[in-house]
């Protein structure tokens, strides 16, 4: 056994109804005190209690998907002006993503209180687009110092969103197990959070105010992200990522649909992987675990559901290609690409 694991420096609090307190001990254990309050207009009721408790300086709202470079501009600019030393993002992947664009540049520590499964509040992955084109790096600097899991803050999440944001967990989960950088922990890790997301993702869809089945959830996603920012960008983000950058897709629902692609496309190559996910699930194999899920929860299932053009798989496969790392479990071609693709976009099974 010859690895090399290096686990992340980030302080976890789980809160449950107790998020501005909690937020506000973990700005003054940093010792900020001109917060950058980033929520989006759609955040306002769950982030004006924070707000009362820590000494916002400035709150902004511009929150755009996939971060578009200008939107991350005036974010930087905006920070500047405020004269802040701390940020605080209350919400999605977007929210998260926003704050970790502006601590690219400018160091500043971030406490993160998500309010979706995106998991991005646990990872060092920074991403930005410009243009059609997405681009992600890594960089200990947009790593949260603090994140509040707060279950009462996921309780009037949309269903359909609840279900696409921890399925996106879930494809953390799945990356993790064979990405560049995959390791004996990160599989352990992964394998918990699909155990977890599993169990809490059919409560919640049944009852979305179930902050018994939102913890377990919000547990999984985070073990997921742990895990995916050790083990790194494997196929299926790198698919998702693609394409959501050059059709801008939304970010969640492409990667439900695209995740039991990539599954039944690498799993035959996998089999240590293949086990450790079908034994998480309860399953005979990993397929067959996750399409039980997927039906429960029903899950996202196309991508020209969600703006896709047919066009698009032609355009998509040069930098797919090119973005997937060279160690993928099974080997990828244009043609077998193309089919898994065609397939994803149409929502069937693969040719």
């Amino acid at each position: 056994m010859k690895f090399t694991h290096q686990t992340l420096p980030q302080r976890v609090v789980f809160a449950a109804g107790d998020s501005p307190a909690a937020v506000a001990a973990e700005v003054e254990a940093l010792g900020g005190s001109k917060v950058m309050l980033i929520a989006s207009d759609r955040e306002k009721e769950l982030a004006d209690p924070i707000a009362k408790e820590i000494p916002v300086v400035l709150r902004h709202e511009e929150v755009v998907m996939h971060v578009p470079v200008e939107v991350a501009a005036r974010a930087l600019r905006a920070t500047a002006d405020a004269g802040a030393d701390i940020l605080v993002s209350v919400g999605g992947g977007s929210t998260t993503g926003l704050a970790k664009a502006v601590a690219l540049t400018t160091g500043l520590p971030i406490v993160a209180v998500p309010t979706t499964y995106a998991g991005s509040e646990a990872t060092n992955v920074w991403g930005l687009t410009e243009g059609e084109t997405k681009t992600t790096g890594v960089d200990d600097r947009v790593l949260p110092a603090s994140v509040v899991y707060d279950a009462a803050l996921l309780t009037t999440l949309p269903g359909e969103m609840t279900v696409a944001s921890g399925l996106n967990a879930m494809a953390h989960c799945v990356d993790s197990m064979w990405g560049p950088r995959a390791d004996p922990i990160d599989r352990a890790l992964a394998q918990e959070g699909i155990r977890a997301l599993a169990t809490g993702l059919p409560a919640v869809a049944n009852d979305s105010t179930s902050v018994e089945g939102i913890e377990q959830t919000l547990y999984g996603a985070y073990l997921a992200a742990v895990a995916f920012a050790s083990a790194g960008s494997g196929m299926h983000h790198k698919i998702c990522h693609v394409l959501g950058g050059m059709f801008n897709l939304p970010h969640a629902q492409t990667h439900a649909v695209v995740l039991p692609y990539v599954l039944d496309f690498n799993a035959p190559h996998a089999p240590e992987a293949e086990a450790r996910v079908a034994q998480a699930f309860g399953s005979r194999t990993a397929s067959d675990g996750l399409a039980a899920l997927r039906e429960v929860l029903d899950a996202p299932r196309a991508l020209r559901d969600y703006g896709m053009p047919q066009d698009g798989i032609a355009k998509a496969l040069g930098p797919v290609m090119k973005a997937i790392p060279a160690n993928n479990p099974t080997p990828v071609t244009y043609a077998n690409l193309t089919l898994l693709l065609e397939a994803a976009w149409a929502g069937e099974p693969i040719n």
